[in-house]
């Protein structure tokens, strides 16, 4: 993909959660199955980093439970930052995820993270290059035989959200300026907006997990009325 499409899809999913962020965390006030039946598999030692982790309620439900190594939540949105904000034995960080290699650095609370997670993030990051970059940035941040906890949306699996499914032509852009898999859905709470989504395949993710040198340990599928709208996903690093 070409960096400047690249770009503006990040930018537009930026203005969105800034413009949508109140909206949006009302509607992401329960945890899904899925997570929680990765919650219910975290040892209260196992140190966690969330990627993307929006208002904070899986680190909140974890630190709940009396968790006592670090969580580190991360996300870009400053609006939904200022929910998790209050969350007490977690620590938040602003971090741009398409930036992710460079930042890194200069907020882990931990030599290495036995679990980092990522859930409904990925599938808003363009363009195979930044998601490889990111996988990469993950495997380095994980101790020998951390795992990766990650869902993606599955969208294409509801008959509902497909009808959500936008032209490119409202952001300017034609289908053969974006990747397969890349659609353009709206949003229709609190006003009309816009999101760049991708729709992984199970063998997409185990390609990307290949090239990065992680086991893909284990995947179902989960969430929404047919079970069917989350596709998770354990990577462990070998």
């Amino acid at each position: 993909m070409d960096a400047a499409i690249t770009k503006q899809l990040i930018e537009l999913n930026r203005k969105f959660y800034n413009q949508f962020g109140e909206s949006f965390s009302a509607t992401r006030q329960r945890l899904q199955p899925g997570v929680k039946k990765i919650l219910d598999s975290i040892r209260a030692d196992d140190s966690v980093l969330d990627l993307g982790c929006g208002n904070g309620n899986f680190l909140l439900e974890l630190s709940r439970r009396g968790h006592h190594a670090p969580l580190l939540g991360a996300d870009f949105s400053l609006t939904l930052l200022r929910e998790a904000e209050s969350t007490p034995g977690v620590e938040w960080r602003e971090v741009d995820l398409s930036q992710l290699s460079v930042s890194s650095g200069q907020w882990s609370v931990t030599d290495h993270w036995s679990l980092i997670t990522c859930f409904a993030t990925l599938h808003h990051i363009p363009s195979t290059e930044i998601r490889l970059d990111i996988l990469r940035t993950v495997k380095s941040l994980l101790k020998p035989g951390g795992k990766f906890y990650l869902s993606n949306w599955q969208f294409m699996n509801s008959e509902k959200l497909k009808a959500r499914i936008q032209p490119w032509s409202r952001v300017g852009l034609a289908d053969s300026d974006v990747d397969d898999g890349d659609y353009l859905l709206d949003w229709r709470s609190g006003g009309e907006g816009l999101r760049y989504v991708h729709q992984f395949s199970a063998e997409e993710l185990l390609g990307l997990a290949d090239q990065i040198q992680m086991k893909v340990e284990a995947g179902f599928y989960s969430d929404g009325e047919n079970g069917r709208l989350g596709l998770y996903q354990v990577w462990v690093n070998q």
